[in-house]
């Protein structure tokens, strides 16, 4: 079920197989330059009262990362960020809701964060972990476990939006809700609130209604990213034209093992393709001073590209090339 399971927000699951010793091995996408929740946002940075954390990265002491749940990290987070990754938190977790599976690992250590982008990871491992074969109903198991996500989900966002995760503990949860009620508006208050009921079934789809008019911000947000990766792209499109038609020149041009092979003398069509490589890159200046134009360049190859019918006289003389 997690393989069939893309989504945008969540880490692909792979491939699923057993080593030669008994080792269960998950393969899932791999994201370079991620990090967690925990470590992007409950680390304390060097100027946060001026306490500077000796450990880096994620192997610490185990007693130093209860220290950490105590530490208040770093200003408070604005509220745009705070719903830009609870949006793309709930897109996820509606997305394995609806598989009919549950998430299990909503915890700042097994989510990471990949520029903007934020995605769940490790899923799938929870249920090989926990497996019963002798549960009698899995679904209602089911239901109960993305019960259970939606209150780790309203603990972590309490948690983000107190940038401490020892305000999620029984009995600092009313004050960290009394502190978002001063410092957030009434939407983000409202949303945790909800998600700390437990009184009444909750769905991820009741969620869309508490975001709101912000859900149009962050679409803006992403469309405005993809224009910017296709424009990119499109750059990128041209240099790899650009460079396949300067290959094609180079592997032609001044190849001395075949000078005396009548098929590959820098004679007729060649000897123009050599006059050419001249004209585009050893042209000089009036007073014989090497002229660069990066805009003469591209244009020419581009005018080669597309078969232009333009006309240029190139005359080789010796000592003095012009054009």
């Amino acid at each position: 079920m997690w393989k069939k399971l893309q989504h945008s927000n969540v880490v692909q699951l792979r491939e699923v197989f057993t080593t030669k010793a008994f080792a269960l091995v998950l393969v899932y996408d791999y994201h370079p330059s991620s990090q967690t929740l925990l470590a992007k946002y409950f680390t304390p940075t060097p100027d946060s009262n001026g306490y500077n954390d000796p450990f880096q990265g994620e192997a610490r002491p185990f007693s130093h990362k209860s220290n950490l749940q105590r530490t208040n990290n770093g200003p408070l987070l604005p509220e745009a960020t705070i719903w830009a990754i609870i949006m793309q938190l709930t897109a996820g977790l509606r997305a394995i809701h609806q598989a009919g599976l549950a998430c299990k690992v909503l915890d700042p250590t097994k989510i990471i964060v990949t520029g903007k982008r934020v995605r769940f990871s490790f899923c799938g491992t929870s249920d090989i972990a926990q497996f019963d074969p002798n549960t009698a109903n899995p679904l209602a198991v089911i239901s109960m476990h993305q019960q259970e996500d939606l209150t780790a989900l309203g603990r972590l966002v309490l948690a983000l939006a107190c940038r401490c995760l020892q305000s999620v503990q029984r009995d600092s949860v009313q004050s960290s809700i009394e502190m978002i009620s001063r410092h957030y508006s009434s939407d983000l208050r409202n949303f945790i609130v909800y998600l700390f009921t437990t009184t009444q079934r909750r769905s991820v789809t009741d969620l869309m209604p508490m975001i709101g008019a912000r859900f149009y911000t962050q679409l803006d947000a992403l469309q405005s990213q993809c224009d910017m990766q296709e424009d990119e792209l499109s750059k990128e499109m041209e240099n790899g034209r650009l460079y396949r038609i300067l290959v094609k020149l180079n592997c032609i041009n001044e190849r001395p093992g075949f000078n005396l092979d009548c098929t590959w003398s820098e004679t007729g069509d060649r000897y123009m393709l050599k006059l050419f490589r001249d004209y585009l890159f050893h042209s000089t200046t009036e007073d014989g001073r090497p002229w660069l134009d990066h805009a003469h360049i591209v244009q020419s190859l581009n005018k080669l590209d597309v078969g232009s019918m333009e006309r240029n006289s190139w005359l080789m003389l010796p000592h003095n090339n012009k054009y």
